[in-house]
């Protein structure tokens, strides 16, 4: 039987072809080899880094190249989880890194990509809040509207047997707070019948959206479109699809105040899972603004109703928004640091039957 010494080129053979992205660094962290799944992860090749050091070819070289200073400066293997490292403009990618010294002159850094993972189970965790929060919302609506309707009839007997102008006055204000009271409370279930979907072009609902926020932009927020034009349309609620796009981006323009910028961008992903459904093909948008980026700890919980940092905001938006794209079978997710944030809304390119 042939082992591993019997041919020196099996250990080559084996480093080309494995999943797991290797990068062999000096003690200048200069590049001495890189296989295809590190070359693929980074976007760059064998021959443009060899010798070289994998920043500035790469913008995640930076990270990576202090992470091995640091491995090799205490002579000790060391891994360190979840690292987000930028690949190329706007997008960045977490991985876990082991940075292993192979000599006083030599460290290999071993990376594994987590994105899909992460995204699984955050989507999951996105799926299971908005069915659990409907289900909680529909119980307190019910106790909550029945003395409501009890509220406001007594009050409009009450006012039929008043004379006094002035006291009318009072009952009016029972009334009409009982009616702010069950819209918000219609507000925080979301539209109760399933959505009558048609075909629809995505671009048709983000220029309908663009030109609402636009009437009342302020001249320092800038309204730019990216979009990818042979994205086919889809079937859904026009309404309920520019409701939804509407909420994010309103929330987008109040983040970013007076000056700023969104940016609608389309694009189309082939073989994607929502919900642990596959899809042959799904739509992308991206609402993405330069505020200053949602708190670290409300990003949890954006996606509950009554959450906002805003002194005037109701915190339905953003709950609403989900739960209207949740009804067309897909999903929105969110990324934030300071001066991004970025909305992410899948949706189908095909038929869908999930509704509530």
């Amino acid at each position: 039987m042939m082992t591993i010494a019997d041919d020196p080129g099996l250990n080559s053979r084996l480093l080309e072809n494995m999943q797991t992205a290797l990068i062999l660094l000096d003690q200048e962290s200069r590049v001495r080899f890189i296989n295809p799944a590190a070359q693929a992860l980074f976007a760059v090749s064998a021959r443009q880094v060899q010798g070289h050091r994998l920043y500035p070819a790469s913008p995640g070289g930076r990270v990576l190249e202090r992470l091995a200073e640091e491995a090799m400066h205490h002579g000790e293997a060391f891994t360190q989880r979840e690292v987000r490292v930028e690949v190329s403009g706007s997008h960045h990618i977490t991985v876990d890194v082991a940075a292993i010294p192979i000599s006083e002159c030599e460290l290999l850094l071993e990376l594994s990509q987590l994105d899909r993972r992460l995204r699984i189970t955050r989507e999951q965790s996105l799926i299971n809040q908005n069915q659990a929060t409907r289900h909680l919302l529909r119980g307190l609506a019910h106790e909550i509207k029945n003395p409501l309707g009890g509220l406001r009839g007594a009050a409009q007997l009450l006012e039929r047997e008043l004379k006094a102008p002035d006291l009318r006055e009072y009952t009016q204000v029972i009334i009409e707070e009982a009616d702010r009271l069950r819209t918000l409370v219609n507000g925080l279930l979301g539209p109760n019948s399933p959505p009558n979907k048609r075909e629809v072009n995505v671009h048709e609902v983000l220029e309908r959206v663009r030109q609402l926020v636009d009437a009342e932009a302020p001249e320092g927020v800038g309204l730019v479109r990216d979009y990818d034009p042979s994205i086919p349309s889809l079937i859904g609620e026009p309404n309920q699809l520019i409701q939804a796009v509407l909420n994010i981006v309103r929330n987008a323009l109040q983040a970013v105040g007076e000056v700023g910028r969104i940016t609608l961008r389309t694009r189309s992903q082939r073989q994607f899972t929502i919900a642990d459904v596959p899809h042959k093909l799904v739509a992308r948008i991206d609402i993405e603004d330069t505020g200053p980026g949602i708190p670290p700890e409300m990003m949890e919980r954006i996606f509950y109703p009554m959450v906002t940092s805003r002194a005037k905001g109701s915190g339905l938006g953003l709950s609403i928004a989900q739960t209207l794209i949740h009804q067309h079978g897909g999903l929105i997710e969110c990324w934030s640091e300071p001066g991004q944030t970025l909305f992410t809304i899948w949706l189908p390119l095909e038929s869908t039957t999930n509704g509530e």
